[in-house]
C-alpha cells in the first residue's frame, strides 16, 4: 500500500514539476520581450538558463529519467555500430557511381529504342 501511496504522489509532484516548467518557460519569453532595450546577448543568455533550469527541473521527473536512459542506451549502441574504413566508404561510392552510370545508360537506349519504334508504328520516321 505504501508503493501505491509514493507512486501517487510522485505523479503529482511530476505534474507540479511539469506545469511550473510550462510557467517558467512562458515566462521566460515574456521576459525576453520585455527587457527590449536590454542587449540581445542578456536576453538570449536568461532565456538560455530559464531553459537549462526547466530542463533540469524535467530531468528529474519519470518522464525524464525515461529519457536520460534512452540517450544513455543510445549512446551505448552507437559505440557498438562498426563504421566503414575510408577505403571501403571509397569503393562503396564508386560502386554507386558506376551501377546508376549504367542503369542511366541503359534506360537511356531503351527511351531511345522505343521513342524509335513509336515513331516507325505511328509512321513518322
Amino acid at each position: 500500500m505504501n508503493t501505491q501511496a509514493t507512486e501517487a504522489s510522485t505523479n503529482v509532484f511530476d505534474v507540479v514539476k511539469q506545469v511550473f516548467s510550462v510557467v517558467f518557460v512562458i515566462a521566460g519569453i515574456a521576459a525576453f520581450y520585455h527587457f527590449s532595450d536590454v542587449k540581445l546577448i542578456y536576453r538570449v543568455l536568461g532565456l538560455l538558463a530559464v531553459s537549462g533550469g526547466v530542463i533540469a527541473m524535467l530531468a528529474t521527473t519519470a518522464w525524464g529519467h525515461k529519457i536520460t536512459a534512452f540517450i544513455a542506451d543510445s549512446k551505448i549502441e552507437v559505440r557498438k555500430i562498426v563504421w566503414p574504413t575510408r577505403d571501403e566508404t571509397t569503393r562503396t561510392t564508386l560502386l554507386v557511381f558506376a551501377m546508376v552510370s549504367i542503369v542511366s545508360l541503359v534506360l537511356w537506349l531503351l527511351d531511345t529504342f522505343l521513342f524509335w519504334g513509336v515513331r516507325i508504328l505511328t509512321g513518322q520516321a
